[in-house]
């Protein structure tokens, strides 16, 4: 299974410049302790969509920066990302055995070892971000990043959407209820990868409010196709237990307008991100690439 074969090259290449960043980032294996850095890159190098990273490396492109000082921010959001995966898989969150098509980080390392590499992860990403070894980042653009990287991770952002997500389990929650918690749980962090990638890139104010409305609007149709696909998928295929939402009653944007209803509002949020970028012409070529892929994506 290869999350990224619906990627075109340039994407792709990108991804390879991630996945070395990445490496390049995490303690080594044997480095002490080694049972906590092994999960660390267990958790991280384990395959995966690279989204987000994506979203960094491509806003930046559209604004005509391509530098090595990009390679931190993609680190950042993708190790803030993978912590979320390894907290959000264990028991008493979302009680995940399977995630990128293997047993999930608790299941391998144990609850405990999967807890501090997460933690681990979540600081690591603070550390990389606030260390720019490039001396290209300026002191208040890299406050600017910390800020929104913060943020997205939150009581307004991941976390805040996760404690929304439990406590929807049994209800029944209307579609602005359930659109709220995913900009929270998903968007918030996409939203921020997004910002890194232009504040990087020294945006304006218009085009940050350009690329906060792309942003907001792709974090949602990601989650809706999410939802279409634990419906549709296969869990060979999706990497991870398809049905499980239904089974452990999660409201859903099928539960809630169903199949069909869903996937208009796909091609709606698809429609309203590339809306927003349209005057970037094609600069945005990578970023109009991303909202597509989240929407029409297999895995």
């Amino acid at each position: 299974m290869n999350p990224n074969s619906e990627l075109g090259p340039a994407l792709q290449a990108l991804i390879v410049r991630a996945e070395q960043a990445l490496d390049r980032r995490l303690p080594p294996a044997a480095q002490s302790p080694a049972e906590l850095h092994h999960a660390m890159r267990y958790a991280v190098l384990g395959g995966g969509k690279r989204l987000r990273p994506l979203l960094v490396y491509a806003a930046a492109h559209a604004l005509g920066e391509n530098g090595v000082s990009l390679d931190a921010a993609a680190c950042a959001v993708e190790l803030i990302h993978a912590y979320s995966l390894v907290h959000d898989d264990l028991p008493a969150m979302d009680d995940d055995a399977m995630r990128r098509g293997r047993p999930t980080c608790h299941i391998v390392y144990g609850e405990a070892m999967a807890i501090l590499a997460g933690d681990a992860l979540q600081a690591l990403a603070f550390e990389i971000l606030a260390n720019d070894t490039t001396g290209r980042i300026d002191a208040a653009t890299a406050i600017g990043m910390l800020h929104a990287l913060g943020r997205a991770c939150g009581a307004e952002g991941m976390a805040g959407g996760q404690a929304l997500d439990l406590a929807a389990v049994g209800r029944k929650l209307t579609l602005a209820e359930l659109e709220h918690m995913h900009a929270c749980k998903t968007g918030a962090l996409i939203r921020a990868s997004v910002q890194l990638g232009a504040l990087v890139a020294h945006a304006d104010t218009g085009t940050l409010q350009a690329l906060d409305r792309y942003a907001d609007a792709l974090g949602l149709a990601f989650q809706v196709r999410d939802d279409i696909l634990d419906v549709e998928g296969e869990s060979a295929v999706i990497g991870k237990t398809a049905g499980k939402d239904a089974a452990a009653d999660k409201p859903t944007f099928p539960s809630i307008i169903g199949l069909d209803a869903s996937r208009a509002r796909l091609a709606e949020l698809t429609a309203a991100a590339l809306g927003a970028i349209e005057p970037l012409g094609e600069q945005g070529v990578l970023l109009q690439e991303l909202a597509h892929y989240a929407a029409h994506r297999a895995y």
